[in-house]
């Protein structure tokens, strides 16, 4: 008995509550899913103009976040590919690297041996060129820049776009004078892009200026270029490897012995280089001390060519125009 009641009294006629919940939410859910039905239809009267500013209002307001999440999502999705593709590249660049590592000191001392000059040096200077234009020095030029920005004799002069126009024959202090590959004592060891095919490339002279060529002489009888082909420095004498020279148009009818030889078109004109690159020497380094042993060199060094006397091998030999 609790309090004057009967025990179990009452409990059997009290009937449990019961939530409507469950009927309302679907009622609910009903009622948005018909109202996101109409916004669908209206939208889809709506004219072209109106459903574009429909969009990018709802782009930019309500579906922001979600644009935003699926972007940085797909950015990473990115940079991971990315990086998996650069750690493919940093292996493979460190497994090149680690099997040369000797090939940089090999390479020179082979070069000094055969007395072969490098690649293009790293090192240049910028110059303008400067035409004398004056009679007998057509194929003389001038650069605004001498020996106080490292220009020695014999300095390597190409366009801007690496093409060989010429090479340094006197440096002054501020001032060097060259002369280009129209001159009747340029020379310059050639070769086709893939080394098969050497010879000596020269100037010949057209009808008038614009119509000069250069000449391909030396190549074996056995071997024939055809028009087309490319034609680089090979790295003998003063022009490092690789500069272009010109490309093959045909066979000349100038052939000396069993020798073939070939009418190159220059891919500079002298007339229409204004901007220079003047190539400078490669500075000594630790390799020298490796072609060196306590007696004396380990390869004889060869004398300097002598200075030709003034005015003869710039001015003396240049041909009449």
């Amino acid at each position: 008995m609790l309090n004057g009641w009967p025990a179990g009294a009452g409990l059997g006629t009290m009937s449990k509550y019961k939530s409507d919940t469950n009927g309302t939410r679907k009622a609910h859910s009903a009622f948005v899913a018909f109202g996101f039905v109409v916004l669908s239809v209206i939208a889809l009267l709506l004219p072209d103009t109106s459903q574009d500013e429909v969009a990018s209002l709802l782009r930019d307001s309500v579906l922001r976040p979600f644009i935003f999440t699926q972007e940085v999502l797909g950015r990473r999705s990115i940079h991971a590919e990315d990086t998996e593709d650069l750690q493919a590249r940093l292996d493979s660049l460190v497994a090149m690297i680690a099997n040369s590592s000797t090939l940089l000191e090999e390479n020179a001392r082979l070069r000094r041996l055969l007395d072969l000059s490098g690649r293009n040096p790293d090192r240049y200077v910028p110059a303008s060129v400067i035409r004398a234009g004056m009679p007998g020095s057509e194929s003389m030029f001038l650069l605004d820049v001498g020996s106080d920005q490292g220009v020695t004799r014999d300095s390597p002069v190409i366009t801007d776009r690496g093409y060989l126009l010429g090479v340094v024959r006197r440096a002054g202090a501020t001032s060097a004078t060259g002369r280009d590959w129209t001159h009747p004592q340029f020379r310059a060891s050639a070769m086709t892009e893939d080394g098969s095919v050497t010879g000596l490339v020269r100037a010949a002279p057209g009808g008038f200026r614009g119509a000069d060529l250069m000449l391909l002489d030396g190549v074996p009888f056995q071997q024939e270029l055809r028009p087309g082909v490319v034609l680089v420095t090979n790295g003998l004498g003063v022009y490092p490897r690789g500069i272009r020279l010109g490309v093959v148009i045909e066979e000349s009818d100038k052939q000396e012995g069993w020798n073939r030889s070939y009418l190159v078109r220059p891919f500079v004109s002298p007339g229409e280089a204004a901007h220079v690159l003047v190539l400078m020497p490669e500075e000594p380094d630790f390799l020298d001390a490796n072609l060196r042993s306590e007696e004396g060199p380990m390869v004889p060094e060869q004398a300097a060519p002598e200075e030709p006397a003034q005015g003869i091998a710039d001015f003396g030999a240049r041909r009449p125009r």
